[in-house]
């Protein structure tokens, strides 16, 4: 019985597919509190600016902020508090293992809701320069041109 998840997208980090090459990705749970995820599912969150480190053991991610909960008082905690990730301990070793020797880069992809639970899609990155920025633009906008002439020749 395979049955279809229901998966809410909250928060993309475009910027990090301008900034890198995406070579590898991986699903992660992140502890939060209660007021964090009602804020997330208000949409109050920015990704632009975090990134994932490896600390002790745990990955945890940095500069992600999440707005506090308007009618959380007390409760609210920093809006950009490090937030541990819930990853298994052989695929921490294989993230670090990809830090140290191909000097990658972790940096948060989306965030999302699956099955009520809050998800971290985790990008392992090498950093483009900036030639390579602007031929992912060039491509981008050739094929938006060969679309748009499709379009017009079928119609």
């Amino acid at each position: 019985m395979a049955q279809t998840e229901s998966i809410k997208t909250i928060a993309v980090n475009r910027k990090a597919r301008h900034d890198y090459f995406v070579m590898e990705s991986l699903e992660a749970g992140i502890a939060l509190v209660g007021t964090e995820v009602k804020s997330l599912r208000a949409g109050e969150v920015n990704l632009k600016d975090a990134w994932v480190e490896v600390d002790g053991g745990e990955l945890y991610v940095l500069g992600m902020h999440i707005s506090p909960y308007e009618k959380g008082n007390i409760f609210n905690r920093d809006p950009v508090r490090r937030r541990k990730l819930l990853v298994h301990r052989r695929e921490i070793r294989h993230l670090q293992q990809e830090q140290k020797l191909q000097g990658y880069t972790l940096i948060p992809l989306q965030l999302y809701f699956k099955r009520g639970k809050v998800k971290l899609e985790l990008g392992v990155c090498k950093g483009k320069k900036t030639y390579d920025k602007r031929a992912s633009i060039a491509e981008r906008d050739a094929k938006r041109d060969i679309d748009r002439a499709m379009k017009s020749h079928n119609a």
